[in-house]
């Protein structure tokens, strides 16, 4: 099983240049200000909101094809930065990339609206090195194993710690980024790029349908409720995929398998292996798992845009499975 260590070394090379401070890294240092978080309040209530809203208006107004399929476009872009991008790529160092994949992979992950691309790596690389033990950002274990210990550990896994005022230090867990100045000017521009996404949508329904209101409701459902949906998911990785779920690979933490998040979070929620081989590209790794970021990781392979790319062997598999560990032993 790879160490909280290994996940740190084997993480993309830094970039030369001089030493950065965390306050020319990215958006905020090492204590989250007022400001930010009722920032952060409003890209989660406002989204939120018009989930609500969603279906009693959809009911009255319909929804047309043009609303669905902005929807679905900007939800994948997004869950896809975030996955490939954010988690397996810079997080974990699971594949190499070009430069221009790298930025475009940057950027991707910051239309998803889930914060600056060097605080969200920082705070998931020490979420591995303390996986459901004292330190962990976000262990749904946070306040005991009784019920109604865990419904509290459940929303603060899922949200509650985002609105904690001390922060993961970006120097410690993800100088490789701080030191990258074009990782670092992405990082720096988020709000610019959650802007340009939850502004793209209703500008294309309006270019479109030639009219406010097709602008109106191509905002409604391919950024509001896009992003509501796609931050609910991502939170349920957090929260829902390390207190159930299937665990038939060896972790040191409750990370389980939940198959029915694995669509909508692009192969996330295989979660139970991504714990047992964190470097690993794959997380699906059995029959059936759908793991469509895996899926454009090898797209990215066979164009040359990534090379060096860990996919999982299946002796590494084998060893990792707790019937594997029970044999040895």
């Amino acid at each position: 099983m790879a160490t909280s260590t290994d996940v740190l070394e084997d993480a993309p090379g830094p970039a030369s240049g001089p030493p950065v401070t965390s306050h020319s890294a990215t958006l905020g240092g090492e204590q989250k200000r007022s400001v930010e978080q009722i920032t952060l309040l409003l890209f989660i209530a406002v989204p939120f909101l018009a989930v609500l809203a969603a279906l009693p208006l959809a009911w009255g107004w319909g929804v047309s094809w043009l609303d669905l399929g902005l929807l679905v476009v900007f939800y994948f872009v997004g869950c896809h930065g975030i996955t490939i991008g954010f988690h397996r790529y810079f997080t974990h160092g699971s594949f190499k990339a070009k430069r221009p994949l790298r930025i475009a992979l940057a950027v991707m992950g910051s239309l998803a609206v889930e914060g600056p691309v060097v605080r969200w790596v920082a705070d998931h690389r020490k979420h591995h090195k303390f996986s459901d033990a004292d330190g962990d950002p976000h262990s749904p274990w946070r306040y005991g194993e009784t019920v109604p210990a865990l419904l509290k550990g459940l929303w603060w896994a899922h949200m509650g710690w985002m609105f904690n005022e001390e922060q993961t230090s970006q120097e410690k867990y993800a100088p490789d980024l701080v030191k990258d100045p074009a990782i670092r000017a992405v990082s720096r521009q988020f709000i610019a790029w959650a802007a340009l996404s939850l502004f793209l949508p209703g500008l294309i329904g309006g270019l479109v349908t030639m009219s406010w209101w097709g602008a109106f409701t191509a905002f409604f459902w391919g950024s509001l409720v896009r992003v509501a949906l796609l931050h609910h998911v991502t939170w349920s990785i957090n929260s829902i995929c390390h207190a159930v779920g299937k665990r038939p690979f060896k972790s040191r933490d409750r990370s389980g398998n939940v198959w029915w998040l694995a669509v909508l979070s692009c192969g996330e929620s295989w979660h139970n292996l991504h714990h047992a081989d964190p470097t690993s590209a794959r997380h699906g790794v059995e029959r059936g798992q759908i793991d469509s970021s895996a899926r454009f990781i090898r797209w990215f392979e066979l164009l040359g845009w990534a090379h060096d790319v860990r996919w999982p062997s299946a002796d590494r598999i084998a060893s990792r499975r707790k019937e594997q560990v029970a044999d040895a032993a």
